[in-house]
């Protein structure tokens, strides 16, 4: 069983690398693989809507989105890490998940998903809500933990006094491995709910 996280800051070894890793370290005491991506300082456009993908299984810009895309379709679970940017998720994280949710075709229903926001103060919750829309609309299992999860520090290594946030982080890397765990037993017993068709409709007539 393998996770991916995607840290979403600029600064490989600032706070939300610490929130990360302690949830690497359950991981592990978990029995679960990590595969770790560093994406805040990357050069990541945004979506530009020529539905290019759809033709080829792959967004035709071709970066660490696709680098990306093969470690996401191999994983049981992805964690999304970011720093609060004006109450909200670091661009550059969203542009990627934005693209690399678009643009694969492989299925993610019941690949376990959690986010994790970074913040000095506020706006933690907003980010939250950002970051599990993704997971939402993609039939992902949102996991949680003892509370909205993120972790409070503004200098890196600040995140190491928040005692409560790191607890946060090992509950729910605890969580998540049961919930990966019971999903991959009860999917050997009975497989996967079946699925309809899809359905897609508008709003204009």
């Amino acid at each position: 069983m393998n996770v991916l996280l995607l840290n979403g800051s600029p600064h490989p070894n600032g706070n939300t690398a610490q929130a990360l890793d302690e949830m690497i370290k359950v991981f592990r005491e978990e029995g679960i693989e990590t595969t770790l991506v560093q994406v805040g300082a990357k050069p990541i456009r945004g979506c530009i809507a020529c539905r290019g993908c759809r033709a080829t299984g792959k967004c035709v810009f071709d970066d660490l989105v696709n680098e990306t895309a093969p470690l996401f379709e191999q994983a049981d679970g992805l964690v999304v890490a970011s720093p609060v940017y004006y109450a909200s998720a670091n661009a550059t994280l969203v542009a990627l998940l934005t693209r690399l949710f678009q643009s694969t075709r492989f299925d993610k229903s019941f690949k376990v998903g959690a986010s994790v926001a970074v913040a000095r103060r506020g706006g933690i919750t907003s980010t939250y809500d950002e970051l599990n829309k993704f997971f939402g609309i993609a039939g992902m299992p949102i996991a949680s933990g003892q509370y909205w999860n993120g972790v409070h520090g503004l200098a890196p290594g600040d995140a190491a006094q928040d005692g409560e946030g790191l607890q946060q982080m090992r509950t729910l890397a605890r969580n998540m491995a049961w919930l990966i765990k019971a999903i991959a037993s009860r999917k050997a017993e009975v497989g996967l709910p079946a699925k309809e068709p899809r359905e897609v409709t508008n709003f204009v007539r």
